[in-house]
């Protein structure tokens, strides 16, 4: 009788292939590797990995792919966390939104996941810019579904190798979900 403690948080991550200009994109390996790793250091207490899934890069061909991941949440099967903050928009990227001053931004609290990270001794900052062309376009579509479906997205920006090595990095995503297992 109440002991049941919270319930466990499932969380999808997905990345992307490599684009123009990028040879390797991070996100796909560490996206690619994350579920082993994660087995190997041990998942957080409350945290599920649901899934871990590579996009295509080209806008409305990752779309299909997103949908898919972030219904499966819905449905139970499943539950989806790409990973920044809050995006302003430049163009409208759904007409039925109205003009570009119309904003979404993650319901997830950004400043507490930022200051966790930073305690952790990671570099790292919020923005208020999810990037151009791809990043935005599907984070925009990833806020949407998660407004409509009670869900939540993130996005988050990773460095190419040569700025930050992939061992520093597969540890921040690991500390990343650390993070928001304990807030969510």
């Amino acid at each position: 009788m109440g002991s049941e403690g919270p319930s466990a948080v499932t969380i999808h991550v997905t990345g992307f292939k490599k684009f123009h200009g990028v040879s390797e994109n991070p996100t796909e390996t560490i996206v690619g590797n994350l579920e082993k790793y994660m087995k190997k250091k041990g998942l957080p207490k409350g945290l599920i990995l649901g899934s871990c899934s590579i996009l295509e890069t080209a806008g409305e061909g990752a779309l299909p792919s997103l949908h898919q991941i972030l219904k499966s949440a819905i449905s139970g099967e499943n539950s989806e966390s790409s990973n920044s903050r809050r995006t302003i928009w430049q163009v409208p990227i759904i007409p039925e939104d109205g003009k570009v001053s119309h904003t979404r931004q993650t319901s997830l609290p950004v400043e507490d996941i930022t200051k966790a990270l930073a305690n952790m001794g990671y570099e790292v900052m919020t923005s208020d810019d999810a990037g151009r062309f791809v990043c935005n376009y599907v984070y925009y579509h990833s806020l949407v579904f998660a407004e409509q479906n009670g869900t939540k997205s993130l996005f988050v920006h990773v460095p190419l190798f040569l700025t930050i090595d992939e061992e520093t990095q597969m540890r921040f995503a690991a500390a990343l979900l650390e993070v928001l297992a304990s807030l969510c």
